[in-house]
């Protein structure tokens, strides 16, 4: 089971609450990014073009726990940049998980090894390796030869000392269904526990912008994917039968974006983990003060092609929450992979994108720089 019955238990339990307190709006998963460099500079994402000032800046431990305080939700997934060059990760993975929060620790995990012997294993610990498919995809998705290698050398070792470990897979529009099917094949038999997969985002500052997957093609390679080897059912996804139903094309689904709240140092990201277009100071601002209506496929430009499962995932689990037999018949039934797609949401309303990337950086620079600056007179006037 890619989900342990302990971490279902706990999210149920949670879920349901929610929905008895009749909450319209609650997250799902936090998505913590304690910094943003990186030891890989990947086609399909521009954080490592931040400038120094930026990506100097780190979470601390006790920023990284007050957001997970802040937040409630009960899984949290730290993401980056590559988490594992943060100094005190190991503080902050302690920290979540004796408030008994679930952490999936997203690397690239060319400093698994090195690291690996700061962690335990433990029922609230995933290590989650961000591998894009088979050497060959996967090396070209990261601009450089070996990294497969070494990531599936550091599952292994993992795997040996007693941890969960899934993958976090993306695909782009070269991907092709059978190489990814056999892909996955091959991370069953390395003993993976599970995989989140997921289309790309098109990232305003990614360097490459040719090789994002378009909603019909996202839904069309899902199909043809989940045809091989008998199905999605084949495979031990992290992710609910719904959201796989909706890759698929078979479920029309508005995306949930305070689902996935994300805390970066600049603060909570507005409105989602793909999307940096404002920064609120809480979290509380930010539930309450977000435009949430303004964004979302058939609502802005820059989610038209949207399907990944940051966005979506939750919205899934509400349905599965508010239909159950909806849910248990399409986990029993399979993925279907012919036929007519549901119909998508009209994009003839969308309003156009706003680019704002760079004001929100040249405010951050400059705000770093003034407090630096107040550090350093400090000693001179004492």
């Amino acid at each position: 089971m890619a989900i342990p019955a302990l971490q279902m238990a706990y999210v149920g339990a949670y879920v349901l609450r929610q929905h008895l307190a009749r909450r319209k709006r609650y997250p799902l998963v936090l998505m913590l990014e304690p910094l943003f460099r990186c030891n890989l500079a990947c086609a399909g994402c521009g954080k490592i073009d931040y400038p120094d000032e930026i990506l100097n800046q780190r979470l601390s431990v006790a920023d990284c726990l007050a957001a997970v305080d802040e937040c409630g939700a009960p899984v949290v997934s730290i993401a980056g940049g590559e988490p594992l060059l943060h100094r005190e990760l190991p503080k902050v993975v302690e920290g979540i998980i004796a408030r008994k929060k679930f952490v999936y620790l997203c690397t690239n995990a060319l400093l698994m090894e090195k690291k690996i012997d700061q962690y335990k294993p433990s029922p609230f610990f995933v290590w989650s390796v961000h591998l894009d498919g088979d050497q060959e995809m996967h090396d070209r998705s990261v601009c450089q030869t070996g990294v497969y290698d070494r990531a599936v050398a550091a599952i292994k070792l993992a795997k040996s000392r007693g941890f969960r470990v899934n993958i976090n897979c993306t695909l782009f529009n070269d991907a092709k269904a059978d190489q990814v099917a056999n892909f996955f094949d091959t991370v069953k038999a390395i003993g993976v526990d599970g995989i989140t997969v997921s289309p790309g985002y098109a990232y305003e500052r990614a360097p490459d912008q040719q090789h994002f997957l378009n909603r019909t093609k996202t839904k069309q390679l899902f199909r043809d994917i989940f045809k091989r080897g008998g199905g999605a059912k084949a495979w031990s996804f992290s992710q609910s039968s719904l959201f796989l139903d909706f890759l698929a094309g078979n479920q029309n689904y508005h995306c949930t974006p305070w689902g996935n709240p994300t805390r970066t140092v600049f603060g909570w990201q507005r409105p989602c983990y793909l999307l940096g277009e404002g920064y609120a100071k809480t979290f509380k601002e930010l539930m309450d003060d977000t435009a949430w209506d303004n964004y979302g496929t058939g609502n802005y430009e820059k989610c038209a092609d949207c399907m990944v499962h940051s966005g979506f995932e939750a919205t899934a689990v509400t349905d599965a929450m508010r239909k159950p037999l909806k849910a248990l018949a399409v986990s029993l039934r399979g993925i279907r992979t012919e036929g007519e797609m549901a119909p998508d949401i009209p994009l003839d309303k969308q309003r156009p994108a706003e680019f704002v990337f760079s004001r929100h950086v040249e405010h951050k620079v400059a705000e770093i720089r003034e407090r630096e600056s107040k550090a350093k007179r400090a000693p001179a006037a004492e």
